[in-house]
């Protein structure tokens, strides 16, 4: 495969790029609709001002929004440019991958990684939730099937089957045993958070399941996509999605307070790690310094 790859790189590169535009038109649906409950297959997108429905050449990827000068065809009321920029990143990221990686059996894999990890930030971003069949999904398919992409690339299956399920553990353990630490302080000097017992009623005690999973500024979601990432990456990419998501989530919360003039702004932490792990990804050089 790498033989194919290197007869005409770029050709190969910018055809993988064109299909994550296509792709990141569509997970731009899957964002809006998953956390609703919605149907991400019908019907089809409608402008949410006037109910316009969107034709097949108004949703080709950035270019329909260049050709429609960022307006909605039937009430020329702005559309969000967030929608092309993430088609432009989700194709040059997939872009990305392919140039680093060339033609392996990893390569489509770490697709599918990237793919879910800019659903899951996205996701998460705006409703504060990371769907389990996203985490949980990307974890059970990184435990399988990255053992057996490394043994048909010529590597030793069981070696990454070790590393997968090490990283998988470190990831979503170490992220668990930071928020159970902030939990425990935290109750101990008797703060309280919005999704915490009230008043006088008694704070979870070892004996209940609230009391090892109910974490203060911090969800499970995180700690599962940690997992998962682990079971792409391993335990040195966990170390390094670890320490570029802290600067990226310091970095995010102090644009968020500055903006909004206050500390009490919520966000998801969730794009923070994807991002971290992205970075990771492209350049897993930096496990080596």
């Amino acid at each position: 495969m790498s033989e194919l790859f290197g007869q005409a790189p770029i050709l190969w590169t910018g055809f993988v790029g064109l299909f994550g535009l296509v792709l990141g038109s569509f997970l731009n649906v899957v964002i809006h609709r998953w956390p609703r409950g919605e149907s991400v297959v019908s019907p089809r997108s409608r402008c949410p001002s006037c109910g316009h429905e969107i034709t097949a050449w108004e949703n080709i990827p950035v270019l329909s929004y260049l050709a429609l000068r960022g307006r909605c065809r039937g009430c020329r009321r702005p559309i969000s440019p967030r929608y092309p920029l993430f088609e432009l990143a989700t194709g040059l990221l997939f872009a990305g991958i392919t140039w680093r990686y060339g033609f392996s059996f990893m390569t489509p894999l770490f697709l599918i990684f990237a793919a879910a990890l800019v659903t899951a930030g996205a996701i998460d971003f705006d409703e504060q939730i990371i769907p389990d069949e996203i985490s949980l999904g990307g974890l059970m398919l990184g435990l399988v099937a990255v053992p057996v992409a490394h043994a048909l690339d010529g590597g030793s299956w069981s070696a990454a089957l070790r590393t997968a399920a090490v990283g998988a553990a470190l990831g979503s353990g170490l992220l668990w045993l930071v928020g159970f630490a902030h939990a425990r302080y935290c109750a101990a000097r008797g703060r309280r958070f919005d999704h915490w017992p009230e008043g006088d009623e008694p704070f979870p005690t070892p004996g209940q399941a609230d009391y090892w999973l109910w974490f203060p500024g911090l969800g499970l979601g995180d700690v599962k996509l940690l997992g998962m990432i682990g079971a792409f990456l391993g335990p040195v990419g966990v170390v390094y999605t670890i320490l570029l998501s802290a600067i990226g989530g310091l970095l995010f919360g102090l644009a968020a307070a500055w903006i909004t003039k206050s500390w009490d702004t919520p966000f998801g932490f969730g794009p923070a790690i994807a991002a971290g792990a992205l970075l990771f990804l492209l350049m897993p050089e930096l496990g080596y310094l």
